[in-house]
C-alpha cells in the first residue's frame, strides 16, 4: 500500500533558509532510519559533537545558530540539571509544520557538547511545547 502524498505547498511551512534540511530531516532520514530513528539521531547528535571543537557554551549557542538549528538560551541551572530553550522563527515553522517533527539530532548534539564542556556524563530530554512554539532540553548530569 502506498502513502498519500504530500503536497507541494508543503514546502512553505518551512524557513527559506532550512527548508532543505528539514525535508531530508523529516521526509527521507525517518524512511531510511525506520523505527530506531529517534535514536539514531539522538547518538548521531552526540557523535557530531565530538568532531566540533567546543571549549564552552557559547560555542554550543554559535553552532546552534550557525546551523540554523535555533537559538539556544540556559533558562534554569542546577547542581545536576540544566535547562535550555530552543526557539526561533525556524522552529516556530517546524512546529506548525504538519509534518512530525522531533528534536532528537539536537539533543544528542547538546548532550555530547555540555559532556565536553563540563567533564560530566550527561543525557538529554526533550520536551516540545506547541502551544508557544518552544523546544526545551533537560540536560541531567548522571554522575
Amino acid at each position: 500500500m502506498q502513502k498519500s502524498k504530500l503536497p507541494i505547498t508543503l514546502l512553505d511551512d518551512f524557513h527559506p533558509t532550512s527548508t532543505g534540511h528539514d525535508i531530508l530531516r523529516y521526509l527521507v532520514l525517518p524512511d531510511l532510519l525506520g523505527h530506531n530513528s529517534e535514536t539514531l539521531l539522538y547518538f548521531s547528535g552526540r557523535k557530531l559533537a565530538r568532531k566540533i571543537e567546543i571549549n564552552d557554551i557559547n560555542d554550543i549557542y554559535y553552532f546552534f545558530q550557525k546551523i540554523n538549528w535555533g537559538n539556544l538560551e540556559l533558562v534554569k541551572e542546577k547542581k545536576n540539571e540544566l535547562s535550555l530553550l530552543l526557539m526561533s522563527d525556524e522552529i516556530v515553522q517546524r512546529l506548525k509544520s504538519e509534518l512530525l517533527t522531533e528534536f532528537n539530532l539536537e539533543a544528542g548534539f547538546l548532550s555530547e557538547a555540555m559532556e565536553l564542556v563540563t567533564g560530566r556524563p550527561s543525557e538529554c530530554e526533550v520536551n516540545i511545547n506547541k502551544r508557544l512554539f518552544q523546544v526545551n532540553f533537560k540536560i541531567i548530569f548522571t554522575d
